[in-house]
């Protein structure tokens, strides 16, 4: 099958996430605004599209205010600014929105993640029903409409801001989650619907019942697929790597990790740990190995292999209708500069369009 276009991301580790030896702090590559800041500026001269800055409430910097610092330091490549529902305020956040797109020239693209507010415990429906509401929210503001709104968790009625997006449109909003309530959440409001690493027929599954769930409220989505990568100049040496990355871990440091992030519980979370367990020596199926969930929640498999290698995996899921990958890799800075030499050339891509 003939793929197309597709919008290719790397991730900067504002969120703690940064390591030579998976679960080894290592001071050098802690979450400083000046590390972060230089895997976005190595991403962007390596030719990347977006990078994505994600957002834990117990952990790292905040990624507002990063991407604001970051603005006038990057020219060409977007910023996937992760923001936790929890704790936004709507209209304010439609204003924090449409100000960093002004200062980014229109590069900015917003990952919503249902979160709680810190200490609150919101069962999944409401949770993804307030997720829902902001999202529809930002829509109508950020697209320069006056705002009548009253639900079940807002009920605001306002002018639009008077600062508006360069494009005079909501920056697209990306967004995942694998259960039931949140596949409804995405269907109704998200415009990319994010999934963690899987094997390729449950990725086939997961597109098929996403674009029907789309289609019984007249819409359709874009898909987008987060992943870890390895790539070495051949699969051996890729595969030692992976090895390498886990030999200091030990499973009660693991297991520590894993338990600090906030969507430790979830359906997501569950999927990658069944993936792991599902997996022999590790690999669940060709060339997607699952040993990084070991000491991380959430995204918890990566692509291991030669560039060929890589680069025919990341076709294989753009066949099944991927559009857009966010990729990292340990340490992030460096595996985006190999990346970004050896098989990101060869891939046609470019900033996803909504």
């Amino acid at each position: 099958m003939t793929v197309g276009q597709c919008e290719v991301s790397w991730f900067s580790a504002l969120c703690d996430d940064d390591y030579e030896f998976l679960g080894v702090p290592d001071a050098t590559l802690k979450s400083s605004f000046e590390h972060c800041r230089n895997i976005v500026l190595t991403a962007e001269k390596g030719g990347f599209d977006n990078v994505l800055l994600p957002s834990g409430y117990a952990l790292g910097i905040d990624s507002t205010a990063f991407a604001a610092a970051m603005a006038p330091l990057t020219r060409t490549i977007r910023l996937l600014l992760a923001v936790r529902v929890g704790e936004a305020w709507p209209p304010q956040l439609a204003r924090q929105l449409a100000t960093l797109d002004r200062m980014l020239g229109g590069r900015l693209t917003v990952n919503i993640i249902s979160s709680e507010m810190p200490g609150e415990a919101l069962a999944s429906a409401p949770r993804y029903a307030r997720t829902v509401e902001l999202m529809t929210i930002l829509k109508t503001l950020l697209n320069g409409e006056a705002l009548d709104h009253q639900g079940e968790h807002y009920r605001l009625k306002l002018d639009p801001p008077r600062v508006g997006t360069v494009s005079g449109k909501c920056p697209p909003l990306y967004f995942g989650g694998l259960s039931p309530d949140a596949r409804d959440a995405a269907a109704r409001a998200a415009d990319v619907y994010l999934m963690w690493p899987d094997t390729l027929p449950a990725v086939r599954e997961i597109v098929a019942d996403m674009r029907s769930r789309a289609a019984t409220y007249g819409r359709t989505l874009k898909f987008g697929y987060r992943v870890h990568v390895i790539c070495r100049e051949t699969e051996a040496e890729a595969r030692a790597q992976a090895d390498r990355l886990l030999s200091k871990l030990d499973a009660a440091t693991g297991a520590a990790i894993r338990a600090k992030s906030l969507d430790s519980t979830s359906v997501g979370v569950a999927r990658q740990a069944a993936l792991r367990e599902a997996a022999a020596d590790g690999y669940v199926e060709d060339n997607l190995w699952t040993g990084i969930g070991r000491a991380r929640s959430g995204c918890g498999a990566a692509i291991v292999g030669d560039p060929d290698q890589v680069l025919a995996k990341l076709r294989a899921y753009q066949a099944e209708g991927i559009e857009a990958f966010i990729l990292s890799g340990y340490p992030h800075a460096a595996e985006a500069d190999l990346f970004a030499r050896h098989v990101l050339p060869r891939l046609e891509h470019g900033p996803l369009m909504i």
